[in-house]
């Protein structure tokens, strides 16, 4: 038995509409989706530099400023 994909394939013919599509989608993402995905891309980029970096050991605090 075969699994259905889940991909969509998108066909653009202007950067610009690509790029206000990819702006669309990660604003729709909630904050956590968001941050989980920044700190993954930037411990895959250490890496690809030879650097090991530990992902966040704790939780992150927002503070306001007054």
């Amino acid at each position: 038995m075969t699994q259905a994909s889940t991909w969509t394939l998108t066909r653009y013919h202007d950067i610009d509409a690509m790029k206000a599509d990819e702006y669309r989608y990660w604003q729709a993402q909630p904050g956590h989706v968001r941050i989980a995905a920044i700190s993954r891309l930037t411990s895959e980029q250490y890496a690809m530099k030879g650097h090991d970096v530990p992902r966040l050991q704790r939780t992150v605090v927002a503070l306001q400023q007054t």
